[in-house]
């Protein structure tokens, strides 16, 4: 049963999705916390996702993310998935591709909704709904010299 909302700012937005970009240049925080700001959310959840020095024990020098073409077009499915279910009045997402090293963004998404429990569960669901279904591949490097791609 769907939740029914009495102040037109608790429903969700008629068009929340304010920033979806798959990237080969740095991210920014300010950015997408700009992008879902709104007057009539009470929370804003923002979830930033760094380069670690780590990985399975051992030790991480850099990483190279790769997308295929249909990359965006899944990302915006997520995206639309996620407003449609939440009452979400901002949301952005972006990834970035190429090679970062450890500390570099590696995705930042952020959603606004009228409470913050709201909020933090629309976050969530699109962290996770992007990592597992946008065709985006990792290629590590460790520090032995050796490589590794995961999500190809």
């Amino acid at each position: 049963m769907a939740q029914t909302y009495d102040h037109p700012g608790e429903r969700a937005a008629p068009d929340p999705i304010r920033l979806l970009a798959i990237r080969d240049t740095p991210l920014s925080v300010d950015e997408v916390l700009a992008a879902v700001g709104d007057a009539s959310a009470g929370g804003t959840a923002l979830f930033a996702g760094t380069v670690r020095d780590h990985d399975g024990g051992a030790g991480v020098t850099g990483l190279g993310y790769s997308s295929h073409p249909t990359a965006e077009t899944e990302l915006r499915r997520v995206a639309e998935e996620v407003a449609a279910g939440f009452p979400v009045r901002a949301l952005a997402a972006v990834h970035r591709v190429g090679d970062l090293s450890v500390g570099d963004l590696a995705v930042v998404v952020a959603v606004s909704c009228a409470h913050r429990a709201e909020a933090f569960e629309a976050c969530r669901r699109l962290i996770d709904d992007l990592k597992h279904r946008v065709p985006i591949w990792k290629h590590q490097t460790f520090t032995d010299g050796t490589e590794e791609w995961v999500g190809a």
